[in-house]
């Protein structure tokens, strides 16, 4: 397993050091990053190669790479606006998988007129795509930034701030 990478802004947590989604998740990110628009991307062989020679793992790309097939299968199915009156009912999967900070945080974005139905939705499927036992915020967050990017829209400057800059760092006036 590589070596973690330090992305400033994007608190990532670093619970052990053999668990793959974590890596997965500093690929997302790398991605990101570096690329502008999915469109932006290499086809996967070449974004393969591309990512070992920046020292990330086979086994971590290929996760990163299926769920971003995901993503963009998800993406395509993208309608937009829903009715404001529905309520989103989550299952107790969805519950365990997202806890209640990334629920609040979800909560939040849709009253704010972020994060529309739709969108929350691909949020929602994303999350539960993740192996892993549970997600905490900060993978919430950077999983919203992906559907935000997927869509090749970019989030609002000071809901991007909520999303990238870790709380610790910020500067109050």
């Amino acid at each position: 397993m590589t070596a973690p990478l330090s992305y400033p802004g994007f608190p990532l947590p670093f619970p052990c050091g053999c668990c793959i989604v974590v890596w997965m998740f500093d690929v997302l990110v790398y991605l990101y990053e570096n690329y502008w628009r999915p469109d932006a991307c290499p086809d996967h062989d070449q974004l393969s190669r591309k990512l070992t020679a920046v020292g990330f793992d086979t086994d971590e790309i290929q996760e990163a790479l299926s769920w971003l097939d995901g993503l963009t299968t998800t993406a395509q199915g993208y309608v937009g606006e829903q009715g404001e009156l529905s309520t989103r009912l989550y299952t107790e999967a969805e519950r365990e998988m997202l806890g209640t900070d990334s629920l609040a945080f979800i909560s939040f974005l849709e009253s704010a007129s972020v994060l529309p139905p739709p969108m929350r939705e691909m949020v929602i499927d994303r999350a539960m795509a993740v192996s892993a036992e549970g997600l905490d915020l900060d993978d919430i967050k950077i999983i919203v930034l992906m559907v935000f990017w997927s869509l090749g829209e970019e989030p609002d400057a000071l809901i991007l701030d909520e999303l990238v800059v870790d709380p610790e760092d910020r500067l109050y006036h």
